[in-house]
């Protein structure tokens, strides 16, 4: 794991901060939510949602930093691990060790507590799962292939991430596709290739069941976690417009993960790939009136 991912979880959950704070008196000031709970970790999930309602509006009102504020935090995180197992269980068989794969949806549930409002009325499972697949999501697509690449294109990627470094130590800046394709003798086709395979990864669907013996209800995630929040409607599209995106040129594609993706801005993509901001939003309309088209045909 990335000292980054370690260093986080130990910021969030150090014992000097939060849970060596032992002694009933000081915990009972600090969380009077928590007298009687010997280990928040074995609270029962009914009891563990309303604890983590009331924590949440608590932890709203604190001052960051604070020792109150770091105990309630952490008591946050140990409540609420369990949503990082469950997503786990639902992205299916990665052949990546359990440890490393709850360190990074930890990662993504400390996210979630630090950013849930909870004035806006949504409970917190509903927002913290995609959060903590989006995180999970991440990492196996910088980490995994998602189909069969050929080797000349793996190949590719790799000299391409030793070009761009190099690039960039030369020019002070991210180098743009016809700086690449000068710097290697390569035509920006095959370039443009080579970049696009660097983002061929995927996760696993919400919509696997879980795996036998892993829990007592088979159903699908999408199918027992918010129902009622707009995001799974937006996940459901995303997966919908997989085969749509599949068809469109390579540079598209590779604009797209840029953009989503990798969150990138206009300006950025185009630094990247040799465009003016202007020529990558209007290829972005044009991509995603297309895209919405398909999906209102579908």
């Amino acid at each position: 794991m990335a000292t980054t991912s370690d260093e986080l979880l130990h910021r969030a959950t150090a014992p000097d901060e939060a849970s060596a704070v032992d002694a009933p008196g000081t915990r009972r000031a600090l969380a009077p939510e928590l007298e009687g709970i010997e280990d928040s970790r074995q609270v029962a999930p009914g009891d563990a949602r309303e604890l983590t309602r009331v924590l949440l509006a608590r932890l709203a009102t604190l001052e960051e930093g604070t020792r109150e504020y770091s105990y309630v935090r952490a008591t946050l995180i140990e409540l609420n691990l369990s949503l990082v197992r469950f997503v786990i269980r639902r992205v299916g068989n990665r052949q990546e060790p359990e440890e490393d794969l709850i360190q990074v949806g930890s990662l993504g549930l400390i996210k979630a507590i630090d950013r849930f409002d909870p004035d806006h009325g949504v409970e917190f499972t509903t927002f913290a799962v995609p959060t903590i697949l989006g995180e999970i999501r991440r990492h196996f697509r910088d980490t995994t292939w998602a189909v069969h690449v050929p080797r000349r294109l793996q190949e590719l990627r790799i000299t391409l991430a030793k070009a761009r470094d190099v690039l960039f130590q030369r020019l002070g800046r991210a180098p743009t596709v016809p700086e690449l394709a000068e710097h290697l003798a390569l035509s920006e086709e095959e370039v443009i290739e080579g970049l696009a395979a660097a983002n061929g990864h995927t996760a696993g669907s919400l919509d696997a069941p879980a795996a036998d013996g892993q829990d007592d209800d088979p159903s699908p995630l999408t199918q027992r976690l918010g129902r009622e929040d707009p995001r799974f409607a937006a996940i459901e599209n995303l997966i919908a417009l997989r085969p749509l995106i599949a068809e469109l040129p390579e540079r598209d594609r590779l604009i797209l993960s840029m953009r989503f993706g990798e969150e990138l801005t206009q300006s950025q993509i185009g630094d990247r790939l040799g465009l003016s901001q202007m020529h990558v939003s209007r290829l972005l309309s044009r991509m995603l009136k297309q895209l919405r088209a398909g999906l209102g045909a579908t």
